[in-house]
């Protein structure tokens, strides 16, 4: 089973990539958040410091553009190629409004025949290799049947579902019959996306689809960076490992980012994911998140790892202790 880290923009930067990779590892590739190509075709300081290979040593990291523009994908595809990636992703599935009323992310999905003409575009003239991640549709799944009609068409590296259409956002049930058309008659390679968050998921997962290879997690990750491990069948997270992965990062945005504010949101959205695996995690989460200043922030954090458990050890350790094992 291959296993890919979901672009999440403003959460899985390559801090947030680099502290995963180094502390847990077990993803196959790491997608880069989105690009968004402006009239210049500059890179902003931001999208440099991401795809900058420094940044992503060890990796196979995999840059993803959001545009309906193909001269701008291509232009940014061959910027990228400069820096050594052999590799891009189309992004087709992003719901935000602010997004797809410009007619990017999903927002490409509703207008099929601009989409056909951009990826006949893209495909004679860019030299690397294309994957897409895409929506079911805009409004309803039934629209996926012609859009893997047109992604057909294409020498696509691989298709990766996200099995919702854009007006569920992240909430309702993935659709899973109508991602098992993409399973049955896509051409290219098939990668699943949506709510895996534990290893079991993806065995049940496995048992619908037992000729399924590959899953891209995002949430789930940032509620377990221990996921992909699980999934592999080894160890779950430990509080060291995890003290360890935040510190890395918290020290890293110590460095890279001016004033307390700035080096604080990125925390809080941190802890937002990862405060559940703790045991009394709503005491500590509210300290977290009322911190102003750095200082009140790391007395909240040592406090956390210094009273309290991980859910998953103190479960592990009730059943042990039921079976006679202690």
């Amino acid at each position: 089973m291959k296993i890919y880290l979901a672009p999440l923009e403003g959460i899985t930067g390559y801090t947030y990539r680099r502290a995963l990779y180094n502390c847990f590892g077990g993803f196959d590739k790491y997608f880069i958040p989105f690009i968004l190509p402006n009239q210049k075709g500059h890179l902003s300081t931001r999208e440099k410091k991401d795809i900058m290979p420094e940044n992503n040593e060890g990796m196979y990291a995999v840059p993803q553009i959001l545009t309906k523009n193909a001269e701008d994908f291509i232009q940014t595809a061959e910027t990228l190629q400069e820096y050594g990636y052999n590799e891009v992703n189309l992004n087709l599935g992003c719901p935000s409004k602010t997004v797809v009323t410009k007619g990017r992310g999903a927002g490409f999905l509703d207008r099929p025949d601009e989409l056909d003409k951009f990826l006949d575009e893209i495909f004679r003239k860019c030299d690397m290799k294309i994957s897409i991640k895409t929506r079911l549709g805009m409004d309803d799944p039934e629209e996926f049947e012609d859009l893997l009609t047109i992604y057909n068409k294409y020498p696509l590296e691989e298709l990766i579902v996200h099995a919702r259409v854009q007006k569920d956002y992240y909430k309702n049930t993935p659709r899973l019959e109508t991602f098992g058309e993409a399973v049955e008659r896509a051409k290219s390679p098939v990668c699943y996306n949506g709510d895996i968050v534990t290893a079991e998921d993806c065995t049940r997962l496995q048992d619908m689809f037992p000729t399924l290879d590959c899953i891209m997690t995002g949430r789930g990750t940032l509620k377990n960076p221990a996921l992909a491990r699980e999934i592999r069948g080894g160890a779950p997270a430990s509080k060291e490992e995890i003290r360890r992965f935040h510190d890395m990062m918290y020290n890293e945005y110590c460095e890279d980012l001016s004033g307390d504010r700035n080096i604080l949101f990125r925390m809080k959205e941190l802890w937002s994911y990862l405060a559940p695996m703790f045991t009394n995690n709503k005491k500590y989460a509210k300290k977290i998140k009322k911190a102003e200043k750095c200082v009140v922030y790391e007395n909240a954090v040592r406090e956390l790892f210094g009273c309290e458990q991980l859910i998953g050890e103190v479960e592990n350790a009730d059943m042990e202790k039921n079976t006679g094992l202690l």
